[in-house]
């Protein structure tokens, strides 16, 4: 059974600082191996030149993989970040940015993935990430 995006949105309410939420990440779609958040341009974000920072994106691609693992397997559970890979590929400046999370492996107690950041404006990536997650419960 697919995660609807009601029950990710209630697991990014539910269990992240509210520093994250203060991002305004927005659920646009949950699969079985897979989310998609939106993250809303916001001048708060931005650096010095007007492009969104790198912070924010780098939450917004760990954000995002706690939802796609939480849809593969079906709930949330406890998990945490063990290592995070950005590569940078263009600024964005006055549009929301897409995010892709898709699982590459699942296991018992580790998770990948691979996450596309993407100007929604445009549709080009502006960044690309790997994570890893030790998954604790």
């Amino acid at each position: 059974m697919t995660m609807t995006t009601a029950e990710a949105d209630k697991i990014l309410s539910a269990n992240f600082a509210p520093w994250v939420l203060d991002l305004g990440l927005l659920v646009e779609d949950v699969g079985e191996d897979r989310a998609v958040l939106r993250l809303p341009w916001s001048e708060r974000l931005a650096r010095e030149g007007g492009g969104l920072s790198g912070q924010a994106l780098m939450a917004a691609a760990d954000t995002a993989t706690v939802l796609a693992v939480s849809a593969a397997r079906g709930a949330f559970v406890p998990m945490t970040t063990v290592q995070q890979s950005t590569s940078f590929l263009r600024p964005v400046t006055g549009a929301d940015v897409l995010i892709e999370a898709v699982l590459t492996k699942l296991g018992r107690r580790t998770a990948f993935a691979d996450i596309t950041l993407s100007d929604a404006g445009s549709g080009l990536p502006a960044a690309r990430a790997s994570t890893v997650y030790a998954i604790l419960g």
